[in-house]
């Protein structure tokens, strides 16, 4: 991922905007795209889930971590 290098306009200044920029797509890589060797998802075959995830049950996950953030405001 470009994310990770500071040679493009998509770096991440701050560790935060990092890690909302990462988790959605690797959680999309673990969770909801089969591999082509193993038959299932990453995650399915090391037994953390046993359904096929979709993009709906990622977002319905974030938005209920983002429920309980605390509101953060700088004065």
């Amino acid at each position: 991922m470009r994310r990770f290098t500071r040679l493009t306009n998509g770096f991440s200044k701050k560790v935060e905007a990092h890690a909302n920029a990462g988790c959605p797509a690797l959680h999309v890589l673990q969770f909801v795209r089969i591999h082509a060797s193993l038959r299932v998802t990453p995650a399915m075959a090391a037994g953390v889930t046993y359904k096929l995830w979709e993009i709906a049950d990622i977002v319905a996950l974030i938005e209920a971590g983002e429920a309980h953030k605390p509101l953060v405001r700088s004065l």
